[in-house]
């Protein structure tokens, strides 16, 4: 299946324009210089930028009339090159440099068209510090990833310390936020994931986009920004494949921005009374920005709370409950912690991705 854009621009000056959004983009285009060699191509390319100046001699090249041509110009399209737009089914004229944000999504959605099903976007958030909620956050991934997923879970919490070093990925090489930290606009997942750390996981493949840890005397790492954090988010979605983010409790503006396109959000809260006050407090700010959370209930229950109990004093709904994991701190300490297909993590985390939806539950399989 042909998946690279033909660019029939004669123009040199005109061709640097395009291939600029290109790169921009992440896609790979194929330019030719004249139309006997555009003919070989011409039904095929999933999508065709035309230069102004070669337009009108199309029509009578007899390569027939299409969709998805895009006439390209550094100025306004003249008169007399409309009637060659119409013939050839033109569907737009784009001018750079000025259109280049409405190129950009053009040649991104011909490499990568939209998914056919709807991805999951899960948040977790810990009901207080210390809570387990980037672990948590991280089996929910590994859980997709071995029913055949390919899941992006995005580390939104620079203070965290990394999600790479608790998933034992910190020598995975490929890109943290730092070089992700200008990403705007539109991105491919499938130039997304290339540049990020990833591991296998039986069929699927589990993608980790991990906040830096600061050197020594260094600068203190920043969070991303809601551009940064959308874009990423945006491409994850688009891919059809569940995106997990683990959130901070303090909420920044990135994380806002982005509440209103979760899936499903899930809020993990050990059974005590102290961990229940923080987190109805944190439900308020969720709610104040249109969020509905669910709770996940762990234990141990030191003064006897019941998940009943967590959820009045919360007021949010139990999704599911928990129990301890044994060894989890040690395994997390070593560096070698995986999603164990079984046990109390890998059971609540499964029942969060079905609550998420057919899709997440489903992984590449639906």
């Amino acid at each position: 299946m042909e998946t690279r854009t033909l660019v029939l621009v004669e123009d040199d000056e005109l061709a640097d324009e395009v291939l600029r959004v290109a790169a921009a983009a992440g896609c790979e285009v194929d330019r030719v210089w004249d139309i006997a060699e555009a003919r070989r191509r011409w039904a095929a390319a999933p999508l065709v930028l035309v230069g102004a100046d070669t337009l009108p001699r199309l029509p009578e090249a007899g390569l027939g009339r299409r969709r998805g041509v895009l006439a390209v110009s550094t100025s306004p399209l003249p008169e007399g090159n409309w009637r060659a737009a119409v013939l050839l089914g033109v569907d737009r004229v784009v001018t750079l440099p000025g259109d280049d944000e409405l190129l950009v999504t053009a040649l991104a959605d011909a490499t990568e068209p939209p998914a056919t099903r709807a991805a999951p976007v899960v948040g977790v958030l810990g009901g207080r510090g210390g809570a387990g909620a980037s672990t948590f956050a991280a089996s929910v991934a590994w859980a997709s990833a071995r029913w055949g997923g390919h899941p992006l879970l995005v580390d939104c919490d620079p203070l965290g310390g990394g999600l790479d070093l608790a998933l034992g990925m910190e020598k995975v090489s490929g890109l943290r936020w730092s070089g992700c930290s200008t990403a705007t606009g539109r991105l491919t997942a499938s130039t997304l994931r290339s540049a990020l750390p990833a591991v296998d996981e039986g069929a699927g493949r589990l993608t980790v986009l991990s906040c830096d840890r600061p050197s020594a005397g260094g600068a203190p790492t920043e969070p991303p920004s809601p551009e940064a954090l959308l874009a990423v988010l945006d491409a994850g979605h688009r891919a059809g494949e569940p995106v997990v983010l683990d959130l901070p409790r303090e909420l920044p503006p990135a994380v806002v921005a982005c509440l209103w396109r979760l899936t499903l959000c899930v809020l993990v809260v050990p059974a005590e009374v102290r961990a229940c006050a923080a987190a109805g407090a944190l439900v308020r700010r969720l709610t104040h920005h249109g969020c509905e959370p669910r709770l996940v209930v762990r234990g141990p229950a030191p003064g006897g709370l019941t998940a009943r109990d967590v959820s009045t004093a919360v007021g949010v709904p139990v999704l599911t409950t928990m129990r301890p994991e044994p060894g989890l701190a040690g395994r997390l300490d070593r560096g070698a912690f995986r999603g164990r297909p079984r046990g109390p993590l890998a059971t609540a985390a499964e029942r969060v991705l079905g609550a998420a939806g057919p899709s997440a539950a489903q992984g590449s399989a639906a």
